[in-house]
């Protein structure tokens, strides 16, 4: 028996809702195992996942680098990245295909058609584009993916970075070494928050023999944040000079503090502003509603009345 088109085109749906349901099921599976196994050895996986030669941050190559400041350091993440957005661009051009192939753009484009005038040919255009515009964003949406996570992780090391600079200086003004301290907020603060993790391989390249300036400046290209920046070239400028880290931490700590509270001020003075808006398009149409619309009722009962009469 010869299936007809509607038929047809709900196989295919249902064949594709089937493997990306198993999809979602496996990356689920994999995640909650990852989860698992990163709270079992979380320093270890930690350090083991982080830790890459010298050079390496020196000669990675633009799509590596961009991927790095991402929280994606293993060594294939390029290949699954790359893997990934092929597969994402092939299942979005399949789904332009079989949208062509069953007919589908044919009868919306019909049905747009149907409308008057420029409408028409806008809707008809936007029809045509539909495919082309499914494959664009199924290009760019790896992209996007990697760019937000970029900046949830240089969000989350805003967060952190406060309280670890004050724990340190804390520390250090009592009379601890700036190995010792960093050792016991390390020990003190336990999670895969990305400044614990890059804190993490610092200690563990500081162990491994490499220079606390080399050690330094592979901690702030690592995250390259302009906060982090800043506090890197004064603890460089500090370690040769050799003044001490206590009031460098001290002065990091104040200043990184002072300017939140500038800039939770700047916001909670802006917020009047932004309120605006949701004001005047969400609330005043409701109270002229209210306020005027019995009275609006009443003056069109009124003339429709006198019209009534003459």
């Amino acid at each position: 028996m010869e299936l007809d088109q509607q038929a047809r085109l709900a196989i295919v749906a249902i064949g594709w809702t089937a493997c990306l349901a198993l999809m979602v099921w496996y990356m689920r599976r994999r995640m909650l195992s990852e989860r698992a196994r990163s709270r079992a050895w979380a320093e270890e996986s930690a350090i083991e996942v982080e830790r890459i030669a010298i050079e390496d941050l020196e000669r990675q190559g633009w799509l590596r680098r961009r991927l790095y400041l991402a929280g994606q350091r293993r060594p294939d993440a390029v290949r699954r990245f790359l893997v990934a957005w092929g597969a994402t661009v092939a299942v979005a051009t399949t789904c332009a295909w079989v949208l062509d192939s069953a007919g589908v753009l044919a009868q919306a484009q019909a049905i747009a058609g149907t409308a008057s005038g420029a409408l028409a040919s806008l809707l008809s255009g936007l029809v045509a584009a539909t495919p082309w515009v499914l494959v664009l964003g199924a290009a760019i949406l790896p992209w996007a993916l990697v760019d937000a996570r970029r900046k949830e992780r240089l969000k989350q090391i805003e967060e952190d970075l406060p309280t670890t600079l004050e724990m340190l200086a804390t520390m250090s003004e009592s009379g601890l070494a700036f190995d010792l301290a960093l050792q016991k907020t390390l020990a003190t603060t336990k999670g895969q928050r990305p400044l614990l993790v890059d804190l993490r391989v610092f200690e563990a390249e500081l162990r491994g023999g490499v220079s606390r300036v080399q050690c330094f400046r592979r901690f702030g290209r690592r995250i390259e944040h302009p906060a982090i920046t800043n506090f890197v070239s004064a603890l460089v400028q500090a370690e040769q000079v050799g003044s001490g880290f206590t009031r460098v931490l001290r002065a990091q700590a104040d200043d990184l503090r002072n300017r939140r509270r500038e800039e939770a001020n700047a916001m909670a003075q802006a917020m009047t502003v932004k309120l605006v808006f949701p004001l005047v398009i969400c609330f005043l149409p409701g109270i002229f509603v209210v306020a005027l619309g019995p009275a609006m009722y009443k003056l069109v009962d009124f003339v429709g009345g006198i019209a009534v009469a003459q």
